[in-house]
């Protein structure tokens, strides 16, 4: 008989920011497949007979591949398993939920997915301001900093993306910031708009970086790697 997999969001790194529903699931699985920024104090929701298997990607590191993780969720659920493919942030915004969504539907295999809350709403709440403002924000745009080769992907919306008076999110954006903010600026951008680094957002890590477009790709121009999770915010941020 075949299993059931529960594709689970897990916040941005607090485990108070679990949903209810995502911790019913964790508690109640057979197997749980997690990303590296799921695991730690979030894996203490599964029960202790649980089979927990790292299948995270980091940037810079040896990392399976998607199909691997794909046949595992199925393997997994078609053994007759209650599989929670933990996944950070919300599972939908950047996280290959889409390749592991057709393997399961090509093999009959039912699931659900269970929203959680986002890096940028985080991001904001953690530092203090609103995503939208009434008459200054007129919409959110989430975008990811880079394509499948880690550079900065093609064919973006450069008029939507340099519009000021939108609030922007940069998904794994430390990298190709400077090369994004170029176009932007190129694009009519203002290089003075607000902007906000936000790292390890409601972990024990988390630090916040304001700045303006211009001058936080200056400073993100040439520096060293760095694999934490980056999310970068600008546009009409309140101050």
């Amino acid at each position: 008989m075949s299993g059931f997999v529960s594709f689970v969001s897990s916040g941005p790194g607090d485990p108070e920011l679990l949903t209810l529903k995502a911790a019913d699931r964790l508690r109640h699985a057979d197997v749980v497949l997690y990303d590296d920024l799921s695991a730690g104090p979030i894996l203490d929701f599964a029960r202790p007979e649980a089979d927990l298997i790292s299948v995270g990607k980091r940037a810079g590191r040896a990392s399976p591949r998607q199909d691997h993780v794909s046949r595992l969720l199925a393997d997994h659920a078609q053994a007759g398993s209650r599989v929670v493919r933990l996944k950070s942030g919300d599972a939908g915004l950047f996280g290959r939920l889409e390749e592991e969504i057709m393997v399961l539907r090509a093999a009959g295999i039912a699931f659900e997915i269970i929203p959680g809350v986002t890096a940028p709403t985080a991001a904001a709440a953690a530092a203090g301001i609103p995503l939208t403002r009434r008459i200054a924000a007129r919409r959110v745009q989430f975008v990811t900093g880079h394509d499948v080769t880690g550079a900065l992907p093609e064919g973006l919306n450069w008029a939507a993306l340099a519009d000021a008076a939108a609030v922007t999110a940069v998904f794994m954006a430390r990298g190709t910031f400077p090369d994004l903010a170029e176009q932007l600026i190129a694009h009519g951008l203002p290089p003075e708009t607000p902007a906000l680094l936000a790292q390890g957002v409601s972990t024990p890590a988390e630090m916040m970086h304001r700045d303006s477009v211009g001058g936080l790709a200056d400073s993100l121009r040439g520096g060293r790697p760095d694999n934490a999770p980056t999310l970068i915010l600008y546009g009409a941020l309140s101050e």
